[in-house]
């Protein structure tokens, strides 16, 4: 047998094999869907249409599929309906919570900007009275000095006086013990001397009443001596009462000033160095009281005096580096405090993100104003920011204003705490108008409210 029929029967065998097959599987389908025919009759003819069990078969399955596919698409829908209704309603309950935070917050912060508005009355009438108890002091100095100089001349003439009166009184005895000597009285002895009676006389009732004088003078310089010596005592006690009240008050005005910045985490002789060496001239370090230029050692009340004049020295100091960092609010009205410095869910993608600042809404158009005295080193468009301002400060702190719907500064251009750089917006990467408030020390994020909160009670 050649290889053409050994082909064309293994075809053949071939063949039967799917022909057995097949006439099984019509045999198991015609069990469950047996063949039906569907007759179609019109007016001049009968038709019908042959249904095979394969064919059944087909239809049953696609349509299995369509109601299975329908059902599992219903039970989904209605699942995400469920869980949709479930979120909302957690989301309408956290965003009550959330707002009730948010008004307690607001009114956190009314109370401590009315506290704030009282500290800074207190700080300011503390400087006044400081101011007016430093002139006070100054004139109590003077009249010291005025008083010590007088009685050092009231001294001297009374020395004078003294030594004058003790002459007279031994140039008298001299003169009377020689006229007793002699046997004569003192008028027969001048006038056996030659000299005029009358001239003799008249010389020694002068000397008399001469002496009477300054004994007069003496006694009345020892009467002004001791009334001075009392005004001096009374001075001394009022001086010790200014220096106390000095003391007080410049402890209760540089103790807040100390606790500000070491709340705030900044160095503060570095600070306070750092003010000294760039100080430009408003008011000045004080310079110390030099009571006495000849070589004397200094009175302990010209060293109080001057441990006190280094304290205002020290509290300028505070005040100056006090305006050159954020110790204040951007937003000074109408805004409520809406998002912390650190990782949070992200608004607009919904993952975890960290947060290099806080957030304040409010109005659009809400005036925003700088925080401390710096130098604007951006005003202008950046990526996510939006409108952006950037102001560099002393002590190596930036701060960014950010999506800002206007801006009211130039780069390079120096502003002072508390000067309108710009108006909030909803420019850049947002979900709604609100400031953007960052601080960095060195280039590093730092929490904004660590200097805001430590303010608190200053400012």
């Amino acid at each position: 047998m050649g290889p053409e029929a050994h082909v064309a029967l293994g075809t053949r065998w071939g063949l039967r094999v799917r022909t057995r097959l097949a006439i099984r599987i019509d045999a198991v389908m015609e069990r469950f869907f047996p063949e039906r025919r569907v007759f179609l009759k019109s007016d001049t003819d009968t038709r019908y249409v042959r249904l095979r069990p394969i064919t059944q078969f087909i239809v049953f399955s696609g349509a299995s599929l369509v109601l299975s596919w329908t059902i599992v698409a219903t039970a989904i829908l209605l699942m995400d309906s469920i869980g949709a209704g479930n979120f909302r309603e957690q989301a309408k309950r956290e965003q009550s919570v959330y707002q009730e935070r948010l008004n307690a917050l607001a009114a956190e912060r009314d109370s401590r900007a009315e506290e704030t508005i009282a500290a800074q009355n207190r700080f300011n009438a503390a400087l006044d009275q400081i101011s007016v108890m430093q002139t006070e002091l100054l004139a109590s100095e003077n009249r010291r000095r005025e008083l010590e100089t007088g009685i050092e001349v009231i001294q001297t003439t009374l020395r004078a006086t003294m030594k004058d009166r003790e002459a007279a009184r031994r140039a008298l005895a001299a003169f009377q013990q020689q006229a007793e000597e002699g046997g004569d009285t003192p008028r027969s002895a001048m006038a056996d001397s030659g000299v005029p009676t009358s001239f003799l006389a008249e010389a020694l009732e002068r000397t008399a009443s001469e002496r009477d004088a300054i004994e007069a003078n003496a006694r009345a310089a020892l009467d002004r001596a001791e009334e001075l010596e009392f005004e001096l005592a009374l001075l001394e006690d009022h001086n010790e009462q200014i220096f106390r009240q000095i003391e007080e008050a410049m402890s209760v005005s540089v103790a807040p000033l100390d606790k500000m910045f070491r709340a705030a985490g900044m160095p503060t002789e570095q600070i306070l160095e750092q003010v000294r060496r760039g100080y430009s001239g408003q008011g000045g370090p004080l310079t110390p009281i030099s009571i006495s230029t000849m070589g004397e050692e200094i009175t302990p009340d010209a060293m109080r005096a001057n441990r006190i004049l280094n304290q205002l020295d020290q509290l300028n100091l505070y005040r100056l580096a006090a305006e050159k960092a954020p110790f204040a609010l951007p937003v000074h009205r109408g805004f409520r405090f809406t998002s912390g410095f650190g990782y949070r869910r992200d608004p607009k993608t919904g993952g975890r993100r960290m947060h290099n600042g806080v957030d304040f809404a409010g109005p659009s158009g809400t005036p925003l104003h700088a925080t401390a005295d710096g130098v604007v080193v951006h005003a202008g468009w950046l990526s996510g920011y939006g409108r952006l301002v950037k102001i560099k400060h002393e002590f190596g702190i930036e701060t960014r204003y950010a999506h800002m719907s206007r801006i009211t500064v130039k780069e390079g251009q120096r502003v002072s705490r508390g000067d309108r750089i710009g108006d909030m917006g909803a420019t850049g990467r947002v979900t709604g108008v609100h400031l953007h408030y960052e601080v960095r020390v060195n280039g590093k994020p730092v929490n904004p409210m660590i200097y805001i909160k430590a303010a608190r009670d200053v400012f």
